[in-house]
């Protein structure tokens, strides 16, 4: 998909396609919409997607893809790097792609900030919102994270990403993986709880080093500005979990809780041990609560089309 701006973008569509249905008039499936974190790409919900697709087959349409500036998408000039971008770019996909029909939305990290922002620009895709999942995500007050370091000020924490944005300016992809030596530091350290899995790690580590220095350092200062907590008020129609992992670095659970303070149909979430990469940290978990919001989009799609056919039908005569 091109972007409003003019990037390209790496979009995977499972299930049926709106844009290349045979019968447009046909009833629309519930489409899951997966917004993945910052410095990730559309694996970041892989497991999430092969669950779904193992349980609902074609019953259900999946929308990923790489943010700008992330994985297979054109990568992103800094000033462009932005949360409201990421919303902006999101409501174009599911326009394109699933412009009716019920929808489950679900953000990790940046990727919930992005739900947030949608909420802002298009009230009316958080309208059509049967379900919201929420994970690992804040809606403000980044600035005054400590990464679990309290002892540093915001300069010293703010040293992490200049450092990656800087091996990514001056050192190439084949050189950093080779010796992905802070990269990896960076990812077991504070995106990851326990147990952590070698290959999630390398998974994330190897995300990590495919984004470009725009990427790197453009959407971490556009993050310490987001502040989208009234936003929130657009799905308070929608069933919504907030999941967080008692061990989240990057977006702490007080975070968590804020959220669900403002969502009155939310239900609260915390995962013991775990860090910031909830969707691969715990797969069962996360998979287990979008498959639920997925499962009461369906049975509220199926409610309201027997009653349109109720009141379709005439009444019958004395």
């Amino acid at each position: 998909m091109r972007t409003f701006d003019g990037l390209q973008l790496h979009v995977r569509v499972h299930g049926p396609d709106a844009g290349r249905r045979a019968d447009p008039a046909a009833a629309e499936p519930v489409t899951v919409v997966l917004a993945h974190c910052w410095t990730a790409d559309h694996d970041d919900w892989h497991y999430q997607v092969l669950e779904l697709l193992s349980r609902f087959g074609h019953d259900v349409r999946i929308l990923t893809w790489d943010h700008r500036g992330h994985g297979q998408s054109d990568p992103a000039p800094r000033e462009s790097c932005t949360v409201a971008n990421l919303a902006r770019d999101m409501a174009d996909l599911v326009d394109l792609h699933a412009p009716r029909g019920p929808l489950v939305l679900a953000g990790h990290s940046i990727g919930g900030m992005a739900l947030m922002a949608l909420a802002e620009h298009r009230p009316d895709l958080a309208a059509r919102a049967a379900g919201v999942l929420l994970v690992s995500t804040s809606s403000g007050g980044l600035h005054a994270v400590t990464l679990g370091l309290p002892e540093l000020g915001p300069r010293a924490r703010a040293r992490i990403p200049q450092v990656l944005e800087l091996r990514a300016r001056t050192l190439s992809r084949r050189a950093r993986r080779r010796t992905p030596t802070i990269e990896r530091a960076v990812v077991n350290r504070f995106l990851f709880g326990d147990p952590l899995r070698p290959r999630d790690a390398g998974l994330v580590v190897d995300q990590l080093i495919n984004c470009s220095p725009a990427t790197m350092r453009g959407f971490y200062d556009d993050m310490q500005l987001h502040d989208r907590a009234a936003a929130l008020q657009a799905y308070a129609h929608a069933p919504t979990r907030v999941l967080v992992g008692s061990r989240d670095l990057l977006t702490p659970v007080p975070h968590a809780r804020r959220i669900a303070s403002h969502l009155r149909r939310s239900r609260l979430v915390i995962a013991p041990g775990a860090g910031h990469m909830l969707p691969l940290e715990r797969k069962e978990l996360v998979t287990e609560h979008l498959v639920d919001l997925v499962l009461a989009a369906q049975a509220g799609q199926a409610a309201q089309a027997g009653q349109s056919g109720q009141a379709g039908q005439p009444s019958a005569s004395r």
